[in-house]
């Protein structure tokens, strides 16, 4: 993921992003972390095409992010899956399979290829007994958990995620982690947990007001406790990093 010069302006004038420069490598774990209104979900929104690029470039391996060319937006989106803080905002099919379906089937998948598709997914996400289920009938950490599997069912080369670990209780977050950790895939992860953060991710970079503030390894960060403050950031009482 290539990112360079990036700002961005939405159309009541509130400019979120003033020339964002970030490289991420295949295989790394990157938090990004940052107040509300630092512009971190409007960053990653970039990163599939969802908001068009205005001003600067986004290169997904190498190709560019252009929500103009709608055939290069669909290879874009297959590579970079992106997991939204709601998962009801995912989730809108009868029953959990044919949720994760959705995505390959437009793809053209079909038949046994799509059901070995939907299982492996589900089965990356422990929720293999779920299949037949409504969503709606499903804990909110259950329902992030097939959200997941919806955009690891595209065998996307990068997994985005925003704030992965909001609203869910202790067990559900660290089925989460867990899951994650167990993933060979890059990762961006927007999030609020700082130790989630520590825990998953090698690297962190600190967006505040449009720029990149600061960008290292994830200890070396949470350490920095003028860094943090300066950026609305805490560590949870008793955490040492």
């Amino acid at each position: 993921l290539e990112i360079k010069e990036l700002a961005f302006a939405y159309p009541d004038g509130n400019q979120a992003l003033f020339g964002v420069n970030l490289s991420v490598q295949r295989g790394e774990r990157v938090a990004l972390l940052g107040p509300n209104g630092a512009g971190k979900t409007t960053l990653v929104m970039h990163m599939n095409g969802i908001h068009p690029t205005s001003h600067g470039s986004v290169h997904v391996a190498g190709q560019l992010v252009d929500a103009e060319d709608k055939a290069s937006l669909k290879v874009i989106r297959s590579k970079v899956g992106i997991v939204f803080q709601d998962p009801d905002d995912q989730l809108f099919m009868p029953t959990v399979g044919e949720d994760i379906a959705f995505g390959p089937y437009n793809m053209g998948k079909r038949g046994a290829e799509l059901d070995a598709i939907v299982d492996e997914a589900l089965h990356l996400v422990g929720m293999s007994e779920f299949k037949e289920r409504p969503p709606h009938h499903l804990s909110f950490g259950q329902r992030r958990r097939v959200a997941v599997a919806t955009v690891l069912a595209m065998k996307p080369e990068i997994l985005v995620l925003d704030e992965p670990s909001s609203n869910l209780d202790p067990a559900s977050r660290r089925e989460l982690a867990d899951i994650l950790r167990s993933l060979d895939i890059t990762i961006v992860m927007v999030t609020h947990d700082l130790p989630y953060a520590f825990e998953l991710c090698e690297r962190s970079v600190i967006l505040s007001g449009g720029v990149i503030v600061a960008d290292g390894k994830t200890p070396e960060i949470l350490k920095n406790d003028e860094l943090l403050k300066a950026n609305r950031l805490e560590l949870p009482v008793g955490f040492s990093v």
